[in-house]
């Protein structure tokens, strides 16, 4: 029993801690968007869907004395493929189809192991149950996602923060060869049985599978897989695209996995069915609650997703598990389960974006899961023994979930009163906001998510007005407004370069003279778009400006080897996706790279303005080691059309840090020494920055 257990285990703990490491490899090229972590996730739901179908196809159409012989094989022929990992000469193409893309580069990078680890759950359950005559199986699925369990928990705690992402490939590329040599010891005993599948002792173990038994399968399997992924996309555009925030709702996802298939007796449904109900007024309470107060605290918001992810996921497995099938059926039940969760992660990453202008499959979900809930109720003889009761429930179960829906639908519509423009792509959800448009307060406002990323203020004499974050004593505005070449009147100065990661609304091309050359570098084409549709920052702009697709660092880092540094006077950092700041461009590789396009007496400016997160330790650091001045300001927002932000500005050039304009809007640190918190390319951690009372 024991090289049973133990292939479960470790197949499950490297199925589950391959899919952070991939993933940690192709965030950056995607500028660390929420979409990257769930279109990874639709791979590995596909893959699994693969690889419970290749066991299926093994376990019933191959002798069973061969099964081991053939899977074996496959296992060591794979050896060849690693280690794991992605072409150093890959990149993205710009305005191409990425969720597409990341799905043919897995498929390419991983998908051969991921498949056949993927199918070792059912099986070495159809091995067991022919080595272990009369023992169910099924307890073996939940030592499975035991160890899926334990792989996701451990990677942000333990492997994330202790080793790079290249020694975290090859440990779980070694330890997929320990994986063989266990499995062949699970192959034998199974060679040495009859291999005959033992007869399910459950009372329904002769009963055939019927069509309602497939469709349910897969639906609540199906309905599951879309609210983590909703879950997942929600939380993590809200505050950082990071495999902690990744790894919560995958763990309570698998955590009721676990509950349920261990042991009947752990789903009760007056309690679970009950915590649906609260956990539904809550997630709504919420939601209304966003589009009125956009200080939501971190803790409150990620724990009402956590409890309504795990309630309703409690429901539809418990439910699962309740209809699993008998062992002879054993991998057919499986397959459907794989069905399920492949169909809600194509669902959630091919379907919404293009039926959805908003991350609307989370209330589909949330509805489908009270809408599932009632139909196995009603369709349990035990609970609702005659017709004219089923019929009396099912009329008064429609009426609760219609009422959800309508309330659903009043969040919907309530979160675009005053929208003119609503869209979704790969990389979220975009509005444009509009109010008082027939007075002189008319303003625009493009938010990500629910996070305001620039306004314009419509009105003619206010159009030049550098709004929102960007204002005049702002740490950018000084550096715009106040930089040594800005001493010699206009136009006889010498002009500015100037370098901005992120677009918005252009709002930064007001401080342009016509001396100046702005280029902007942005990922998604759709800002640019909006920028251009509803805002007049850019027309109005002064300065000669262009706008580069694509993600930044990539970007600059074929301007650099195509035609040299660029020699910006000023670099401007200031890329959100949603409340989230793209990791990848705060490590020590990305400030080498600013420093490479910056003239020796060039100007940093990074936006570090967040709800969630304490970003100066990292800028800090990062500064120190180039061996360059790092100065804090944190705008109040003095004037009416200024929001407060926060800046960190970083420069060799002493006289400008030094100078009395900085000085006099300089603010201190909250400490005298930075926290030794350095990121680089391979190694970040997210938790070392996380503002806990908020």
């Amino acid at each position: 029993m024991s090289p049973f257990l133990l292939s479960v285990f470790l197949s499950a703990f490297l199925l589950f801690q391959l899919q952070p490491i991939i993933a940690r490899f192709i965030l950056p090229a995607y500028g660390g968007t929420p979409a990257v972590w769930t279109a990874c996730m639709m791979f590995f739901q596909v893959a699994l869907l693969c690889g419970y179908l290749y066991a299926h196809l093994l376990a019933n159409f191959v002798p069973a004395k061969r099964q081991p012989l053939v899977h074996l094989s496959l296992l060591v022929l794979s050896l060849l493929l690693l280690p794991v990992g992605t072409p150093d000469s890959w990149t993205p193409t710009v305005g191409g189809l990425p969720a597409l893309e990341i799905l043919v580069l897995l498929a390419l990078s991983v998908g051969v192991p991921f498949i056949l680890i993927s199918a070792s759950g059912p099986l070495l359950q159809h091995w067991y149950s022919g080595v272990f005559r009369g023992k169910s199986p099924f307890r073996l699925y939940a030592v499975s996602n035991l160890g899926s369990l334990i792989a996701l928990l451990s990677y942000p705690i333990v492997f994330e923060p202790t080793f790079t992402i290249a020694t975290q490939a090859t440990i779980w590329s070694f330890s997929y060869g320990v994986l063989v040599p266990v499995f062949l010891l699970c192959g034998i005993a199974f060679y040495n049985s009859s291999g005959a599948v033992a007869a399910d002792s459950a009372p329904a173990a002769d009963q055939a599978v019927t069509l309602s038994d497939r469709i349910l399968w897969t639906a609540l399997a199906a309905c599951g897989s879309t609210l983590l992924l909703a879950t997942t996309n929600q939380i993590c555009q809200d505050v950082a695209v990071v495999p902690f925030l990744w790894i919560l709702p995958l763990s309570l996802y698998l955590i009721t996995f676990i509950i349920c298939f261990d042991k009947d007796a752990w789903y009760r449904r007056e309690i679970w069915i009950t915590l649906l109900f609260i956990s539904l007024a809550l997630v709504m309470l919420l939601m209304f609650e966003e589009f009125e107060d956009s200080s939501i605290p971190m803790t409150y918001e990620i724990g009402i997703y956590s409890l309504a992810l795990f309630s309703c996921c409690m429901v539809c497995h418990g439910e699962l598990a309740r209809r699993r099938s008998a062992v002879p059926h054993l991998t057919t039940f499986y397959l459907y389960v794989a069905l399920g969760g492949a169909l809600g992660g194509v669902f959630a990453n091919l379907v919404a974006p293009v039926l959805f202008t908003g991350f609307w499959e989370l209330h589909i979900a949330l509805a489908g899961t009270l809408l599932l809930a009632g139909v196995c109720l009603a369709l349990d003889k035990q609970l609702i023994a005659t017709k004219p009761r089923r019929v009396a429930f099912s009329g008064v179960w429609s009426l609760l979930v219609a009422t959800v829906i309508v309330l659903l639908v009043m969040q919907v519509r309530a979160g675009r009163e005053d929208s003119i423009y609503v869209g979704r792509s790969f990389f979220g959800v975009m509005y444009v906001d509009e109010w008082e448009a027939q007075t002189e307060s008319h303003k625009r406002a493009m938010y990500h998510g629910r996070i305001q990323h620039g306004g314009q203020y419509m009105r003619p004499t206010l159009q030049r007005l550098a709004t929102s974050y960007y204002g005049l004593t702002s740490g950018v505005g000084t550096a715009l407004s106040m930089h040594p070449q800005r001493r010699v009147p206009e136009p006889a100065e010498q002009g500015l370069n100037i370098g901005i990661v992120g677009l918005g609304v252009g709002t930064l091309s007001t401080y342009g003279r016509v001396t100046d050359t702005i280029r902007y570098y942005e990922i998604n084409p759709q800002v640019e778009q909006l920028a251009r549709d509803y805002f007049v920052y850019l027309r109005n702009g002064k300065a000669a400006t262009e706008v580069v697709l694509g993600d930044a660092r990539v970007s600059l880092q074929r301007e650099l080897l195509d035609s040299g540094s660029n020699e910006f006077d000023i670099l401007i950092v200031d890329a959100f996706s949603g409340d989230s700041i793209p990791m990848h461009l705060l490590t020590a590789e990305a400030f080498e790279l600013y420093a490479k396009h910056l003239r020796k007496d060039g100007i940093l400016a990074i936006h570090i303005t967040n709800q969630y997160l304490d970003l100066s330790p990292v800028i800090r650091v990062a500064s120190r080691n180039l061996g360059m001045d790092a100065v804090w300001i944190e705008g109040s927002g003095k004037r009416w059309y200024e929001d407060g932000s926060d800046w960190v500005l970083v420069s060799s050039n002493r006289d400008f840090m030094t100078s009395p304009a900085v000085r006099a809007i300089e603010s201190s640190w909250s400490e005298d020494q930075p926290r030794p918190i350095r990121w680089t390319d391979d190694f970040s951690n997210l938790l070392q920055v996380v503002k806990w009372d908020n």
